[in-house]
C-alpha cells in the first residue's frame, strides 16, 4: 500500500493545486490552522484561488498570507473582522465574498464530506444571505436551501496521526477541522506528532479514510491572534 506520509508540506502540495482550485482550511482565528500548509501554498504561486474558512486569519499571519499575494478571487467564510487587508480588498472590487452564518457553514461541509448535495436551514430567512436562494416551509417554519461544500482540496492541523490518517485534535484546535477533512476530494494534513502505532479506533476524531496525504508540522509557532495578558505591575495593582 503507498505511503500516505510525504517529507513536507511543499513536497505534498508540489503536484496537486492548480490556479482556480477550491480549497477548505481548518482553523478558528489563527488557532488549528494548517499553518505550514498554507505557507507552503502560498509558496506554490497558484491563483484564482475560492478559499472556504471560518475566516482568513489576520494581516500577515495565516490565510491573510494569501491575501498579501493576491492570491485569492472569493472567499466564503463566516468572519472576516480581524483582517485589514481583506477588508481593503472586498471593498476594492478585487475579493468576491460569500458570508456564510457559521453554524451553516459547518453544515455546508459536513453535508459535502457525507455526500449530501444540499439541505434546508432556516438561519439567514428574510436577510441578504438567503437571496437568490429556494424556500420552503416546513411545519410553519420558513427555511432555504443551502448547498453541500465540495472542496478540490482540504487543508488540516491535527495533534496526532496515525500512518493511515486517523486523527485527533486537541481542545479549541478541534474547531473546524474533522469537517474541512471531510469536505475535500483530496485531503491533506499537517500533524504535530506522527503516531508509529495505530491509534486507538475509540478515540478518533477524523478517520483515515478521509485523509490522502499527511506532513509533520516543521514550523512549530503557533500565533496568538490578539494577546490580551497584562503586566505583573498592572496585575498587583488590581489586587
Amino acid at each position: 500500500m503507498k505511503s500516505k506520509q510525504f517529507a513536507s508540506a511543499a513536497e505534498a502540495l508540489s503536484d496537486l493545486v492548480h490556479d482556480g482550485m477550491t480549497i477548505a482550511v481548518g482553523g478558528f482565528g489563527l488557532c488549528g490552522i494548517p499553518s505550514n500548509l498554507i505557507s507552503a501554498l502560498r509558496d506554490t504561486g497558484v491563483k484564482d484561488l475560492t478559499i472556504v474558512s471560518n475566516n482568513m486569519g489576520v494581516d500577515g499571519k495565516g490565510l491573510g498570507l494569501l491575501l498579501e499575494n493576491r492570491q485569492v478571487s472569493k472567499v466564503l467564510s463566516s468572519y472576516v473582522g480581524e483582517n485589514k487587508l481583506f477588508a481593503q480588498q472586498y471593498l476594492d472590487g478585487e475579493l468576491e465574498v460569500e458570508f456564510v452564518p457559521q453554524g451553516t457553514l459547518a453544515e455546508r461541509l459536513r453535508a459535502g464530506g457525507a455526500g449530501i448535495p444540499a439541505f434546508y436551514a432556516p438561519t439567514g430567512v428574510g436577510t441578504p444571505i438567503a437571496e437568490g436562494k429556494p424556500e420552503a416551509e416546513f411545519d410553519g417554519q420558513r427555511v432555504i436551501l443551502e448547498r453541500g461544500i465540495v472542496a478540490d482540496l482540504a487543508l488540516v492541523r491535527a495533534h496526532t496521526s496515525d500512518a493511515e490518517g486517523n486523527l485527533r485534535y486537541r481542545l479549541t484546535a478541534r474547531n473546524f477541522n474533522p469537517l474541512v477533512a471531510m469536505s475535500g476530494l483530496t485531503t491533506l494534513v499537517e500533524a504535530e506528532h506522527l503516531s508509529e502505532d495505530f491509534l486507538d479506533p475509540e478515540r478518533i476524531d477524523t478517520p483515515g479514510v478521509f485523509v490522502q496525504r499527511i506532513v509533520p508540522v516543521l514550523n512549530r509557532t503557533k500565533d496568538i491572534e490578539q494577546r490580551t495578558v497584562r503586566g505583573r505591575d498592572e496585575m498587583k495593582a488590581t489586587v
